[in-house]
C-alpha cells in the first residue's frame, strides 16, 4: 500500500476520520481560500467517504510558504501528493478557482491510468472560456473591492486590517494564477463533469458553465442554484444530497 507522502500534513486536512472508506473526495478552495472553508463536508455526507480539504501555500498555517502563482505548477505539487495516498476511487470537488486546479489534477490523474470517478466544477466558467480579468494587477484596495463584490468568505474580515495584510500575498498569487491560465478548446477528460453554477454569479454565466460539457469524453450535468457567486454556502445541504446520491450511482457504475 502507498504511504502518504512527507507534503501530505501541509497539503491534506482531514476534519473526521473514517473507518474504511469505500472513497476518497479531494476539495479544493476558490481564490484566497482555505482548507477549512469545507470542513463542514465530512459531517455530513452520508457516505461513507474519506473528504480531504486542500491548504494551499501562503495562507493560515502555510503563511510563512510562497504562493504559486500558476495553476499547472498548483496542480502538479497537489497530484504529487494525493498520488502518495492508499487508493480509493477518486472524485475532486473544486469552487471558482478550485474548479480549474482540480480540472488539471484530473488530467494529471489520467495521464497515470487512473481517471477520476466525477469532478465537480463549482462557480467556474469551462477551461477555456477566457475574460480579461486583471484582479491581480490592483493595488490593496482594489483586489479587496473585488471580494465585498463577491461576498465571499473572506468579505467579513475586510475591516481586519492585520489578518487582511496577511491575506493579501496569497489573495494576490491566486488571481493571478486563475487569471493568467489557459486551456485548449479540445482539452477533456474522461471522466464525468457535474457543473454546479448559481443563477446570479457575476463570475460564470449559464452559457460559461455550460462550456464545461466541452472539456470531458463522459457524461456531463449541470446543475443550477439561487445566488451568486457563492451560493454553495446557502445551498450546501441540497449539494452534499447530490454528491451522496452521485456516490452511490458512481459506486454501481463502477461495480457493474
Amino acid at each position: 500500500m502507498p504511504q502518504n507522502s512527507a507534503g501530505d500534513g501541509l497539503w491534506c486536512r482531514r476534519y473526521r476520520e473514517v473507518r474504511e472508506p469505500v472513497a476518497r473526495l479531494v476539495c479544493f478552495p476558490h481564490a484566497g481560500g482555505t482548507a477549512p472553508f469545507f470542513r463542514p463536508v465530512p459531517f455530513a455526507l452520508k457516505s461513507r467517504v474519506e473528504v480531504i480539504a486542500i491548504q494551499y501555500p501562503g495562507r493560515q498555517d502555510r503563511r510563512s510558504e510562497t504562493p504559486i502563482e500558476d495553476i499547472p505548477t498548483l496542480a502538479e505539487r497537489v497530484h504529487e501528493v494525493l498520488s502518495g495516498q492508499p487508493e480509493l476511487p477518486l472524485t475532486l470537488f473544486g469552487h471558482s478557482m478550485g474548479a480549474i486546479v482540480a480540472f488539471e489534477v484530473a488530467r494529471r490523474f489520467e495521464s497515470d491510468g487512473k481517471t477520476p470517478a466525477r469532478l465537480y466544477a463549482s462557480g467556474r466558467r469551462g477551461p477555456a472560456t477566457h475574460r480579461d480579468e486583471i484582479v491581480h494587477r490592483r493595488d490593496d484596495a482594489g483586489i479587496m473591492a473585488e471580494i465585498r463584490r463577491l461576498n465571499g468568505s473572506a468579505a467579513t474580515i475586510l475591516d481586519d486590517e492585520e489578518i487582511m495584510r496577511a491575506a493579501l500575498p496569497a489573495l494576490r498569487a491566486d488571481y493571478r494564477a486563475v487569471e493568467t491560465y489557459r486551456c485548449a478548446p479540445e482539452t477533456t477528460v474522461g471522466c464525468p463533469i457535474s457543473a454546479l453554477t448559481g443563477d446570479a454569479d457575476p463570475k460564470t454565466t449559464l452559457d460559461e458553465a455550460k462550456e464545461w460539457a466541452a472539456h470531458t469524453t463522459g457524461p456531463f450535468d449541470l446543475q443550477v442554484f439561487t445566488g451568486g457567486h457563492f451560493f454553495l454556502t446557502s445551498h450546501l445541504d441540497g449539494i452534499l444530497e447530490l454528491l451522496d446520491r452521485n456516490f452511490e450511482a458512481d459506486a454501481s457504475r463502477a461495480n457493474a
